[in-house]
């Protein structure tokens, strides 16, 4: 009877629990080994695009084409730390209120939602064939539903007052979200002031590997100390995808 009670509360809490507190992939994946990346598409027909897409990301940045892009625009603010969550792959920031947040991109007559924010170490993107220390990737959706990517780099250097905040509280296992009561996080503290940018047109860099993302890479890092790397890399080693061919696909550079 025992195991026939626990049964129905499963259930029950599956059904209750907000989609964010349950598994966020329904077919589990890693970064290496037998469900690695050169095994995505065999795991789940929806990840198929993840092995046979033809505008897959990241990539290797070379060989860019100057054009006159629209300056990047940034509507981020502070607010409640409410959504931290360590998802088994990556340490990520929800935005699940995002309508009400008032943190926002835009790229000429585009406005794109902040939807949320996860760090790699080190950095998927590689500019002339090599990484940075890490990156932060910070996702957004349009009203229309299009979705855009902002890569910050991160290299050694003095520490972030944002990343430790984070750092200061970011689950050692993977669990579900967390709020941090009292703590405000500004997602403007991982930006750099020059805004300069490479664009391109890429997918998700994780399963399914959903394509139609546009990538905004901005060409300046934002430091953070080796100490910070190092607490993130205790977690996280090398929780990336390595670059993905780039076929005929024309990455743009801002004058």
């Amino acid at each position: 009877m025992r195991n026939v009670w626990t049964l129905a509360w499963l259930v029950v809490a599956a059904v209750l629990l907000p989609a964010t507190a349950r598994a966020q992939w329904k077919t589990p994946w890693t970064y290496e080994g037998a469900t690695g990346a050169e095994h995505w598409s065999a795991l789940d027909p929806e990840y198929a695009a993840c092995n046979a897409g033809k505008e897959q990301s990241p990539i290797d940045i070379r060989g860019t084409e100057k054009a006159d892009l629209p300056a990047l625009r940034f509507e981020y603010k502070a607010g409640p730390l409410k959504y931290l969550i360590n998802n088994g792959h990556a340490i990520r920031v929800n935005y699940h209120d995002a309508a009400g947040s008032g943190n926002f991109l835009i790229a000429g007559d585009t406005r794109y939602q902040l939807t949320q924010f996860h760090f790699h170490r080190p950095s998927e993107e590689y500019v002339h064939g090599k990484p940075y220390d890490m990156e932060v990737h910070f996702m957004h959706q349009s009203s229309d539903g299009k979705v855009a990517g902002l890569v910050v780099f991160l290299k050694a250097g003095r520490p972030n007052a944002t990343v430790q905040q984070l750092w200061e509280h970011m689950p050692m296992t993977e669990s579900k979200e967390e709020e941090i009561a009292g703590v405000e996080i500004n997602p403007a503290g991982l930006l750099p002031r020059d805004t300069a940018y490479y664009m391109y047109m890429g997918s998700l860099t994780a399963p399914p590997c959903t394509e139609g993302v546009t990538w905004f890479v901005l060409k300046t890092p934002v430091e953070i100390s080796p100490e910070q790397i190092r607490a993130f890399a205790k977690l996280y080693p090398h929780n990336v995808r390595l670059p993905q061919p780039l076929n005929a696909r024309v990455v743009k550079e801002s004058r």
